[in-house]
């Protein structure tokens, strides 16, 4: 089965994103559509970083729209050093059979400065594309 990849890097930071529909944890005629996704974020640059906070825009295609903000990643705020990565996996439920994320991750480089660093925006999509 085709699995879509998308990634993103911005202050020497890669962020890869690969979401995959459950199928067992769904419930199509309840519009409940489960999906997981699976991230790898990379350490590009010469320093340490410390993801302190995530913030997601949520789309689904029968119009609702969310937006969720919290501390961390799966209540961890991990360290990564210059060659490193931190990986983790986390779901959403939308209500209909396709939408979107997108978003991106408040970091804190070694020098104190403040990063804004880019969640790819990825679809979700319930059904196989031929």
């Amino acid at each position: 089965m085709y699995q879509p990849t998308f990634v993103e890097v911005s202050h020497n930071i890669s962020v890869e994103v690969k979401p995959t529909y459950l199928e067992e944890e769904s419930s199509p005629l309840a519009g409940k559509h489960v999906f997981a996704y699976f991230i790898s974020i990379r350490n590009l640059g010469e320093s340490p970083v410390t993801l302190l906070r995530r913030h997601w825009e949520i789309k689904d295609s029968n119009g609702t729209d969310h937006e969720v903000d919290g501390e961390g990643v799966i209540g961890q705020q991990p360290s990564i050093v210059p060659g490193g990565e931190h990986t983790y996996n986390s779901f959403c439920v939308l209500k209909s059979y396709r939408g979107s994320m997108e978003g991106y991750y408040t970091m804190q480089a070694e020098d104190g400065r403040i990063l804004k660093v880019r969640i790819p925006k990825f679809l979700l999509i319930s059904h196989r594309l031929n």
